[in-house]
């Protein structure tokens, strides 16, 4: 506007000056023009700006007005308080939370509703908006600390739909009788049907108590659909069926034991399902007789899992499974083999046997090692070695893998199942796509997402055993185990036993009778598994240190300040179980600068291996481990002592509900 008054005001005086440069009459005949034009404008000028000024008030006004009967009708509770907490200004919709006569300006807000006070202090902090319970009701709530001003909004209607959407999302199960086959070789007809119809009524009355649907699927295998509402009563519970029917079946001596895989908190019924398939796996893959609850994004929670599991392998399955490793090995360039970090006689044995398996079908194969940090007996093993150079040759080490590795590079990992714990997890990464998983141990949650073949048997003494029953089905014109395999071989399923004294079924005593025949050597089994006369004091040091919890657990805990082999904690947490009363033992040293070791060991009902899990570590029912990073001793102690004896978490419970 100023521009354009001042354009007027140069032109008008242009115009002026022209006019006098061509006439004294002309330039006044202007000047009278432009003095006259400039009265008009002016006056229309004042009288716009006295109409804007009208507006402007006038809408201030309206905008007052609306702003206040806004503040005085809208549906949401607004308080104003001063520094002291009391009450300066309510809103109408907010009075009709308290008494009709009582008077609310001018008090303290804690003498008006303490509740409300109370949620007041505990929010006056905090920008963002709550979701709250008062009065029986459900609030938006939100405190803007810098003007003391308390805002609520009745959200208890939407709250009651969420939580309605909530408690009636689905949920997916696939149910297996784990040993159902196995159980009904060799019965009659009928009482395969009794049976049959014992465990499905069993299931169908507690499906119809927890309002699910139940649909038969196979004689062995069922399907579970319901709410989660009914989720949550099942894990509260810990999903008590499995115990009546195992029960129940046994007085029979038909022990029927019972794994389900349960998703949930997805709308995709394909993922839903998919989801409920992989829990099922997992829950198998730790040996069955277990539940596994998972949502897509969540943790795994496992309900059940406290027998042993069961012996379900048969030789069907280690035919069909030698097999199969055959038909990868013929699609590879090259096999590599690989066993866990600090490997044991069973690890390098397993090792030993795959190689030799790759052999005998004419594929070139590695076992990928480190060349340090060995325990005595593996030290040991490796002077051995130094007689077979031709099976020497073939070691190599993690870095020389990764050079050699090749998209049809086929690796086997061995008597583990978890990359974190492979020797090189950057092998494991690089052939992620072509993996063969061969264990003995429960599966946990961390597993390869496409592993090519998977031989997991939790109840096998020893991932050496499952390889020895794979000899069986090789071509006869190969040749067979040299003695130095047979030796570690044979080694790795004695120490896994405790010399045939624990985990030891009849078929670990037909591989090792196999292997012995292969010429297996006992003397060099004694001598590789001698340990020297530090190891010897460094382990009875640690045993001086036990500690008694409860009458049920022996805990022994190292030297902060003094680095331990993990096989010695391993020894001591064996020889503690000799102790009258001991159910569990754990062991406790560090193993480098920034790693503690917990070893485990269990008689009986107690279950080690969901303590580990607990700590982030696995393993088996009776025997189980852990590493943890970046903590002392003492805290790891202080971390085992809360699962242990916490009233808020027993033992009872870690058995029952896991």
């Amino acid at each position: 506007m100023r521009a354009t008054i001042s354009l007027i005001v140069l032109l008008a005086g242009l115009a002026t000056g022209m006019g006098f440069l061509v006439h004294w009459l002309v330039g006044v005949i202007i000047l009278v023009i432009v003095i006259l034009g400039g009265l008009i404008i002016g006056w229309y000028l004042r009288q716009s700006n006295r109409g804007i000024r009208k507006f402007l008030t006038k809408l201030s006004q309206e905008v007052e007005q609306t702003q206040q009967e806004a503040l005085l009708e809208m549906p949401i509770g607004v308080i104003l308080l001063d520094d002291q907490n009391i009450i300066k200004w309510i809103n109408p919709y907010m009075s009709q939370y308290f008494p009709v006569d009582g008077i609310l300006v001018g008090r303290k807000l804690a003498m008006v509703d303490s509740e409300l006070a109370k949620l007041v202090a505990k929010y006056r902090h905090d920008d963002t908006t709550k979701v709250v319970s008062w009065q029986a009701r459900k609030f938006e709530f939100l405190v803007q600390d810098r003007v003391n001003a308390v805002y609520l909004t009745d959200i208890t209607d939407y709250e009651a739909i969420n939580e309605r959407y909530q408690r009636e999302q689905l949920f997916l199960g696939n149910i297996y009788l784990d040993n159902y086959a196995e159980i009904i070789q060799g019965m009659s007809d009928s009482a395969v049907s009794n049976l049959h119809n014992y465990v499905t009524s069993e299931l169908m009355q507690w499906a119809k108590q927890h309002e699910l649907l139940l649909k038969v699927v196979d004689d062995d295998n069922f399907l579970l659909i319901g709410h989660d509402y009914s989720l949550k009563q099942l894990e509260s519970e810990n999903f008590n069926v499995l115990d009546t029917i195992r029960k129940n079946t046994s007085q029979q001596n038909s022990p029927v034991t019972i794994s389900m895989g349960i998703s949930y908190g997805q709308s995709d019924l394909m993922k839903l399902a998919a989801m409920a398939q992989k829990n099922l796996d997992l829950a198998l893959g730790r040996g069955g007789d277990q539940v596994v609850v998972r949502s897509e994004s969540g943790q795994a929670q496992f309900y059940g899992g406290k027998t042993n599991p069961m012996e379900k392998r048969t030789r069907v399955r280690s035919r069909m499974i030698s097999q199969a490793l055959q038909d990868l090995m013929t699609q590879a360039d090259q096999i590599f083999i690989m066993g866990h970090t600090a490997p044991d006689l069973d690890s390098v044995g397993a090792t030993l046997g795959i190689r030799r398996l790759a052999e005998m079908n004419q594929h070139e194969s590695w076992i990928v090692m480190n060349q340090a940090g060995y325990h005595s007996d593996i030290q040991r093993l490796m002077g051995e070695l130094d007689n077979y150079q031709e099976l020497k040759s073939r070691i190599i080490t993690p870095e020389e893998a990764l050079k050699r590795a090749t998209d049809d590079s086929l690796l086997v990992m061995v008597d583990h199942s978890k990359p974190s714990l492979s020797i090189s997890p950057a092998l494991t990464e690089r052939l992620a796509n072509r993996l063969v998983i061969i264990d003995h141990h429960r599966r946990g949650e961390e597993f390869p997402a496409n592993p090519l073949l998977v031989y997991i048997e939790a109840y096998a003494s020893s991932t050496c055993e499952l390889i020895t029953e794979m000899f069986e089905y090789q071509p006869r014109e190969s040749r067979g185990l040299a003695k130095i395999e047979a030796t570690v071989m044979l080694a790795g399923i004695r120490i896994d036993t405790k010399s045939f004294s624990q985990n030891a079924g009849t078929r670990t005593f037909d591989a090792a009778s196999y292997l012995r025949s292969a010429g297996a050597d006992g003397e060099l089994i004694q001598r590789l598994i001698k340990e020297s006369p530090t190891n010897f004091m460094q382990r009875n040091h640690l045993i001086d240190t036990v500690e008694f919890w409860g009458d049920r657990f022996a805990v022994c805990v190292g030297q902060d300040d003094e680095l331990y082999d993990p096989v010695l904690a391993a020894q001591a947490a064996d020889m503690l179980l000799q102790v009258t009363g001991i159910e569990a033992s754990f062991v406790i040293v560090r193993i480098d600068n920034e790693t503690i070791a917990m070893s485990a060991r269990a008689l009986g009902e107690f279950n080690v291996q969901v303590v580990m899990e607990k700590l982030g570590g696995g393993g088996h029912h009776s025997k189980a481990a852990a590493q943890i990073k970046d903590q002392s001793v003492a805290e790891v102690k202080q971390a085992l002592q809360a699962i242990l004896m916490t009233p808020t978490e027993t033992t009872d419970e870690v058995e029952e509900t896991e």
